[in-house]
């Protein structure tokens, strides 16, 4: 979309990590947002002052004027909440940002709705250079689809289009790649730390594995004991944790799940 068409007014409903980037994001883009909704005053507060436009903690004073009503907030409050957001504006556009919600959880209370999806992690104390962001799209009808293509695509060059079930297992992918990644990464610093060692020495290797599945992919790339059936290794390693049998059982799983992948090649 280019800067001299018209660009969608936004209504942003929420004010945590996804919908404070994306809103200051969408507002550098061009694009007008027109109000900013949480249930916390002070989170409402701070990203509406970011972007120069008022806030709400009531959903039912939520701005009526809006193209677009973009929804990022948890899952388990969306039930309750779109119902009355919806009679806001009944014309507008409803999308949420959830990777593992259905598309369906707008059918019946709202004409026309969506999925908004950026797969990153979002932390508000760190910034996020959107055109690296994939989005996935979609929507009840052409024209909205299009409408969400060409406003993604004012963030980022990599937005495509996907189904409620195939988000579905975009989002299992990310927990495995994201999630449960970083939380390997706590056990190691707890490990690094309970001996005197610092989590930094672990970054170069850190940034070197993740260089090489872009080149590679991660079975070819995996390295270690367990890629190589050294089991004298992990024998060693488990006795070293014995201490902490629930690391060792997730050191043990983790090991054998690696061989199973080895073997299956």
């Amino acid at each position: 979309m280019k800067h001299s068409e018209i660009l969608p007014s936004i209504v942003l409903i929420g004010a945590g990590n996804v919908a404070t980037h994306l809103g200051k994001a969408l507002h550098e883009a061009g694009c007008l947002i027109k109000m900013i909704y949480s249930r916390t005053q002070e989170s409402a507060k701070t990203l509406a002052e970011n972007i120069g436009c008022p806030y709400t903690t009531d959903i039912t004073s939520a701005d009526n004027d809006a193209d677009i009503y973009i929804v990022s907030l948890k899952d388990s409050v969306l039930e309750t909440i779109l119902p009355q957001l919806v009679k806001c504006n009944p014309n507008a556009l409803y999308v949420h940002t959830a990777g593992s919600v259905s598309i369906d959880i707008w059918k019946g209370i709202t004409a026309r709705y969506g999925v908004l999806y950026p797969m990153q992690t979002f932390s508000k104390q760190r910034k996020i250079d959107f055109d690296n962001v994939h989005f996935f799209i979609e929507a009840n009808n052409k024209k909205d689809t299009e409408l969400l293509i060409k406003t993604a695509s004012l963030l980022s060059s990599h937005v495509f289009e996907a189904s409620s079930e195939q988000r579905k297992y975009l989002h299992i992918s990310a927990v495995f790649a994201c999630n449960f990644t970083n939380h390997i990464y706590a056990i190691c610093e707890h490990i690094l730390n309970s001996h005197g060692l610092p989590f930094s020495a672990m970054l170069p290797l850190i940034d070197e594995t993740a260089e090489k599945v872009h080149h590679l992919s991660p079975v070819l790339a995996q390295t270690g004991p367990a890629q190589r059936n050294d089991h004298n290794i992990m024998e060693s390693h488990l006795d070293m944790l014995k201490d902490e049998p629930k690391t060792a059982e997730l050191y043990k799983l983790i090991s054998e799940s690696i061989q199973n992948y080895k073997n299956n090649i």
